[in-house]
């Protein structure tokens, strides 16, 4: 007898192939029939009317220091993600000195924006080596399965101390050290290991990471180490402008490893063509059979303003700054005082880098978001648009579409991937063989982005919903959020449904399927706050053939594990 039946939906099996109706059986955590119809189980699930899919595999994370905390991985599993990987970015908490804990603390605040009180209260540090950290992780229950890969600022403040934060060279002996515990991570499970190029990533007072500033050869003789050992991802946060002189090195340390070295492709305001120059060069690399990927976000990187948010334009006005110690409740009822409004939008702002200059006076490009969040939205409801039809100024509608929802409503930014105004790249980029889905940020950005809800996006947008352009099939959207991503990290045993493979599956009913609008909520460590955002037609979502959620509720089942990247395969 079966263990669990899943009866009657539509199969989806992550191949790309046409969808079609029967069973799902499942046997010990693994599937053993898909199709037909099948024999009574122990547990029978009803997914008539429903799309039967596998888990979605997630490769682009933040949970390093929620997953010694949350077994859930929220919001994660909340949009029916079973596997995870983390410590991209080049940040993350081991290796680490006991006296460089709260400075690792202070680099993930900076460059994700994950509070460091809340990661100070959570962790509870276990380990100094990276083997001793994935021991760590191992010995915790969780819902999904999940990896952690090697971060580059990390290790580098490791080996070379504060030579290290003030970006010194590597020196010979200082690259051996590294490669050294490199090797050892991924000997002891490491997924990967990842850097940073970014010029966005900045901790305490505009520092850069270390790693940021990395010489090529540097990079390359770590990444090397992944081709010795045989298996892990080499992936790399962009300083999209500098591609250029990236791509021919990256390109051949992927044809030196035969391994994937993933980057990070958006579309950029400051370099909006690069996008189609950097497709032509993954293009050329695949025709080469050189494991080169462009990790992609299925929609703009989402930038949400609001008076509770990390950033919004009348973030260093003197006046806020004096606001923001009051209780909510008290501040929003402040704001709304006349006297107060008109202080606040004359006087003179404090001090902004240029980006946030930029970001908070591009008026064309921000939105009101609302309940039923539209990402992709016209130019006619932009505030500068707002602006033109009622005379107004900008930062003054600004302020009152902050106040709506008792001060809690939100606009949007589209920072990357809107450019033109529309998605339609995104479209081409989502169609491209060297491109994997990427970037949801999952437990970072926890006060002004919340993409975490890509892959229910990337269903319910993509597929169904879309009217300013071109959608794409169902099978082929499963497709890059299971198989595709799976492949990327050697998950051989997952992201398709097939006899053999893990019960990782999502029950969706798609007449349902719909994403709530962003909120903050304070549930954190030390009473956090994070941005998060809810979903509608999640009928159930299973781990190793135990359902975890069902009805958009836990269960209580923790079927979880540690994945450990191994030369030939993945062990959990």
């Amino acid at each position: 007898m079966y263990d669990v039946v899943i009866r009657g939906g539509t199969i989806v099996d992550g191949s790309g192939q046409p969808g079609f109706c029967g069973d799902v059986g499942i046997c010990s955590g693994k599937i053993v029939q898909v199709g037909g119809t099948i024999p009574s189980g122990r547990r029978e699930m009803d997914a008539e009317g429903c799309l039967v899919a596998p888990g979605w595999v997630d490769i682009h994370t933040h949970y390093d220091g929620q997953a010694t905390w949350d077994p859930y991985l929220s919001p994660s599993t909340w949009h029916g993600v079973t596997t995870a990987i983390m410590g991209n970015c080049g940040v993350g908490f081991a290796p680490v000195k006991e006296e460089r804990r709260d400075w690792l603390i202070k680099v993930m605040e900076g460059v994700e924006d994950i509070p460091g009180t809340v990661l100070s209260e959570g962790i509870e540090w276990e380990w100094e080596a990276f083997p001793e950290y994935l021991d760590a992780l191992d010995r915790r229950p969780m819902a999904l399965d999940i990896g952690a890969q090697l971060p580059h600022s990390a290790l580098r403040a490791y080996v070379m101390g504060d030579r290290a934060i003030h970006h010194d060279e590597a020196a010979p002996k200082d690259l051996q050290e590294m490669r050294d515990l490199l090797r050892q991570a991924l000997d002891a499970g490491a997924m990967g290991f990842s850097t940073s190029k970014t010029f966005l990533h900045k901790y305490d007072e505009r520092k850069y990471p270390p790693g940021t500033f990395a010489t090529e050869e540097e990079l390359m003789s770590l990444g090397t180490v992944l081709g010795e050992a045989g298996h892990g991802v080499f992936q790399m946060t962009a300083n999209h402008p500098a591609m250029e002189q990236e791509m021919p090195w990256l390109k051949a340390l992927a044809r030196h490893n035969d391994l994937p070295v993933l980057f990070n492709l958006q579309q950029t305001d400051g370099a909006p063509h690069i996008w189609r120059e950097l497709l032509d060069q993954l293009e050329q690399a695949r025709k080469q059979n050189v494991p080169l990927l462009g990790g992609i976000s299925g929609r703009p990187l989402g930038i949400l303003f609001s008076w509770q948010s990390s950033l919004h334009p009348f973030i260093a006005h003197p006046t806020f700054k004096q606001l923001q110690a009051l209780p909510f409740e008290q501040m929003i009822a402040q704001l709304r005082n006349p006297a107060i409004r008109s202080k606040l939008l004359n006087e003179q702002v404090g001090l902004l880098d240029l980006r946030a200059t930029t970001l908070f006076s591009s008026f064309h490009k921000i939105f009101p978001l609302g309940d039923e969040p539209d990402y992709e939205p016209s130019a006619d409801n932009s505030v500068a648009a707002m602006a033109a039809r009622t005379g107004r100024q900008p930062l003054d509608i600004i302020y009152d579409l902050m106040l709506e929802k008792d001060g809690k409503a939100f606009l949007y930014y589209p920072s990357f991937n809107y450019s033109y105004g529309h998605l339609d790249h995104v479209h081409e980029m989502l169609q491209h063989d060297s491109t994997v889905n990427s970037l949801s940020d999952g437990g970072a950005h926890c006060g002004y982005i919340c993409d975490i809800s890509l892959p229910t996006f990337m269903i319910s947008y993509w597929t169904r919903d879309r009217e300013r352009g071109h959608k794409l099939p169902l099978e082929r959207v499963i497709k890059r959020q299971t198989s595709d991503t799976a492949r990327v990290y050697g998950l051989h045993d997952r992201g398709m449904l097939k006899p053999g493979l893990k019960a990782d599956i999502n029950v969706i009913d798609p007449k349902a399927l719909r994403l709530h609008g962003p909120e903050m909520v304070f549930d954190l460590p030390a009473g956090g706050r994070r941005l998060v955002q809810r979903a509608d037609g999640y009928v159930a979502t299973l781990v190793n053939g135990e359902p975890i959620f069902e009805h958009g509720q836990a269960t209580g089942a923790l079927p979880g594990r540690l994945l450990r990247s191994r030369k030939g395969g993945i062990h959990a």
